[in-house]
């Protein structure tokens, strides 16, 4: 690398898909771990609601590997819609869909906010280093 070459400069939205990612497999395990609840409240897991349940947590996952996708926010908001949904079979696992909302908007605030400073060139990354 000569000397006028810059380094390419850090993608924040990288970094932000990592962070979906993260929170998507911890949603996940959280979902999976309601299963004993499911069991012993909602009728079993052999229940519609215990399918439900497990389709969920393996959708988290596999969505996981289409964070980059430009449908993949629509598709976990949605998942979270259905968790919520369930409040009429499960009020327990409804909580952890509206727990996970809140940290989904939370999370979708944030990328907006790095966007906009991205735009404004305000970032730490942006800036150049003093000699």
């Amino acid at each position: 690398m000569t000397s006028e070459e810059k380094p390419k400069p850090k993608d924040p939205m990288k970094g932000f898909r990592g962070v979906m990612s993260g929170t998507l497999i911890m949603e996940a395990i959280t979902v999976a771990l309601a299963l004993p609840v499911v069991n012993k409240l909602g009728g079993g897991i052999s229940t519609g609601t215990g399918w439900t349940v497990i389709a969920v947590a393996a959708l988290l996952i596999v969505t996981c590997g289409f964070v980059k996708r430009p449908w993949a926010v629509p598709v976990i908001l949605g998942l979270q819609v259905v968790l919520i949904a369930l409040v009429f079979w499960l009020p327990a696992i409804a909580v952890l869909g509206v727990l996970f909302l809140a940290v989904w908007l939370w999370l979708l605030w944030l990328r907006k906010d790095v966007a906009r400073r991205m735009a404004a060139g305000t970032l730490a990354s942006q800036q150049q280093p003093q000699p």
